[in-house]
């Protein structure tokens, strides 16, 4: 098991930290660290403050996700899904919000936004070569089999 330090910025008491809402989630949902309500229009995106920072050891990052309920009922998304956030990255995590719904959508305070995945991540070295072997697929890909 890793241990992951958090720490909850100044200013930002009223907020909780990222939280497991049953036993076996794979997420931590991420509450919004806003001061007051902000409005995401429709196509709208806003970077959301979350109040926390996290100190990872080498080998996991944090991968921010969409909440599934808000995509499905209110079309709210991640932009750049998942958002990585490296180990060595000790400023304030925030989160790209994107409002593909039909209304306008409400963020208040403390809103659960998305939630937070903890990844292994394997060390690799690239090493350049002047050819690589060749598969059945080749360079085929985005649907070239079929739907």
């Amino acid at each position: 098991m890793y241990q992951v330090k958090i720490k909850k910025l100044s200013g930002y008491q009223d907020i909780s930290i990222p939280q497991k809402m049953s036993e076996f989630a794979s997420g931590f949902d991420i509450y919004a660290g806003v001061k007051e309500e902000v409005v995401i229009r429709k196509g709208e995106r806003v970077l959301i403050p979350t109040g926390f920072a996290l100190e990872m050891p080498v080998g996991i990052e944090a991968q921010i996700r969409p909440r599934s309920g808000l995509a499905l009922k209110n079309g709210i998304t991640l932009l750049n899904t998942p958002g990585t956030i490296d180990s060595d990255y000790r400023g304030e995590v925030k989160v790209i919000l994107i409002n593909l719904g039909e209304e306008d959508f409400i963020v208040k305070p403390g809103d659960r936004i998305a939630q937070l995945v903890f990844m292994e991540v394997p060390q690799v070295k690239l090493v350049e070569v002047e050819d690589i072997t060749q598969t059945n697929r080749g360079s085929g890909g985005f649907g070239h089999t079929g739907k």
